[in-house]
């Protein structure tokens, strides 16, 4: 097996592919039987098995929700010997996202950023200075920080501004669009969001991308399962995000492997396509 592919992040040596954590809690953005299915099947012994699986092909990273469930899940797999790094985001449901942000740090993350929807909200609302506020927080737990969103011209604002963080949380899909809040922050169930994965939004998005010094963390680059028909379409949406992006940006994929070993089968997408881009 050909190695990983890794880049810098702050002093850390990352792998340019990091799991990400949607699945876990059954958050699909495709389809409430989906939803159903993945909280079905990830257990939390589930989740480290997937982790631990990860770790065997070469990621060294994860993505996911500070939750309590997701931090008990950390936890458990730390005592079991996991060890990759975490970047964590913020649990907006907290009734004091401050206090969110204290207890993440207490699991020494290699990172804590912002809730990308959050963000677009007070973006939207002109009260950004509430964002700064928690990370100027996070700042100062002495983690590396980072701000995620899904709209282009909020990241640019916030590149504008200068804003202390250390990298860029980017989507490839608009989904703040127009309003939208997500079922894990609501309680409530699946909402329809097809009309919120534009084609154009990918392209955008690089455009951003591209123009900034800071290392960007891409995700849903798979349109949240709406590009996976078969393995070359998956295949051609790495390749399309590994040549639009930096070379020192890494990409976030959620894993589900009940049917197909995804795992496996998106560390060789990364590994073939790196080796392809460095020709």
């Amino acid at each position: 097996m050909d190695q990983m592919p890794t880049v810098r992040l702050g002093s850390y040596t990352i792998s340019r592919l990091i799991v990400g954590g949607n699945p876990f809690k059954g958050y699909s953005h495709l389809s409430e039987q989906l939803d159903q299915q993945m909280r079905e099947y990830y257990t939390q012994d589930r989740m480290i098995e997937v982790l631990l699986r990860c770790q065997e092909h070469g990621l060294n990273t994860m993505q996911s929700r500070g939750d309590q469930e997701i931090m008990d899940m950390v936890r458990e797999y730390r005592r079991r010997g996991g060890s990759m790094h975490w970047i964590c985001q913020t649990a907006s449901e907290w009734d004091d996202v401050d206090e969110n942000i204290r207890a993440i740090a207490e699991l020494e993350p290699l990172a804590i950023y912002h809730h990308g929807t959050n963000t677009d909200q007070h973006f939207k609302a002109g009260t950004m200075d509430v964002v700064l506020r928690r990370i100027e927080l996070i700042r100062s737990l002495g983690l590396l920080v980072s701000v995620a969103s899904h709209i282009p011209e909020c990241l640019e604002w916030i590149e504008q501004q200068g804003w202390p963080v250390d990298f860029y949380m980017c989507s490839f899909y608009n989904l703040s669009r127009e309003h939208h809040e997500s079922k894990l922050v609501t309680g409530s169930g699946f909402v329809n969001e097809d009309h919120l994965f534009g084609e154009s939004d990918p392209a955008r998005m690089c455009q951003f991308v591209q123009a900034t010094d800071k290392t960007c963390l891409v995700y849903k680059i798979l349109g949240a399962g709406r590009r996976c028909a078969d393995q070359q379409m998956v295949r051609a949406a790495f390749a399309y995000t590994l040549e639009n992006i930096k070379p020192g940006d890494p990409v976030i994929v959620g894993m589900y492997p009940r049917d197909v070993d995804q795992v496996a089968l998106n560390a060789s997408h990364m590994r073939e396509v790196c080796g392809q881009l460095q020709r």
